[in-house]
């Protein structure tokens, strides 16, 4: 059975750009802080689940979270969804700047221009099941997903355990409703090291 969950908001912000990830020790979920008179924020989600994707509304401040397995239609209005390091938007299209910081990004002045990507089709990026990895079986998801967006984290499986590299790039999204958001993942793990536990700071909406 699926499972919806929205999470309220908190006040407050942070910039964080050179933060320590393994100095995140949150216990709530969602949109953990919140400024208002600047379109800021933060947003922590719990990416842990190979089965599940975690969908962001920008508009009303939640996320939901739906198992992929399940038949069932995705959330009625969302922005971007995330499973595990994976992204997909919702009819949006998205650019990675040469910004490593929203700050600095405010101060170009102007939305970045350049080419901006949309969703494609596939079958062999969602991962479901690594329990046959080592064997060299694992089991997808189709699903559309966003090629620029799931830059922001690279997972090199090629090492043994394997190898994250972070971007540390902003990402500016344009959605469907003509409204841009900028985002960053500013970590991907928690306090204690656990990998999946996901800091996103986000502009939105972002407007000069």
């Amino acid at each position: 059975m699926a499972i919806l969950l929205s999470f309220p908001a908190c006040d407050g912000i942070l910039d964080g750009i050179y933060d320590d990830p393994l100095k995140e020790n949150r216990k709530e979920f969602g949109f953990v802080e919140i400024d208002k008179e600047n379109n800021s924020g933060v947003i922590y989600i719990n990416a842990t689940d190979y089965t599940r994707w975690t969908y962001i509304n920008f508009h009303t401040y939640t996320i939901d979270s739906l198992e992929i397995t399940e038949n069932k239609s995705e959330p009625e209005a969302w922005d971007i969804a995330i499973h595990r390091y994976d992204a997909k938007t919702n009819g949006a299209s998205v650019l990675e700047t040469g910004f490593t910081g929203l700050p600095t990004l405010r101060t170009g002045g102007r939305i970045p221009e350049g080419n901006y990507i949309e969703d494609v089709w596939t079958e062999n990026k969602i991962i479901t099941d690594m329990s046959g990895m080592m064997e060299g079986k694992l089991e997808y998801a189709q699903s559309f997903y966003n090629t620029e967006l799931s830059k922001w984290l690279f997972v090199d499986t090629g090492t043994m355990p394997p190898a994250y590299n972070p971007s540390n790039k902003v990402y500016v999204v344009k959605l469907k409703d003509n409204t841009i958001a900028a985002i960053r993942l500013r970590n991907f793990m928690d306090a204690s090291g656990v990998k999946g536990y996901m800091t996103v700071e986000y502009i939105y909406p972002l407007e000069f």
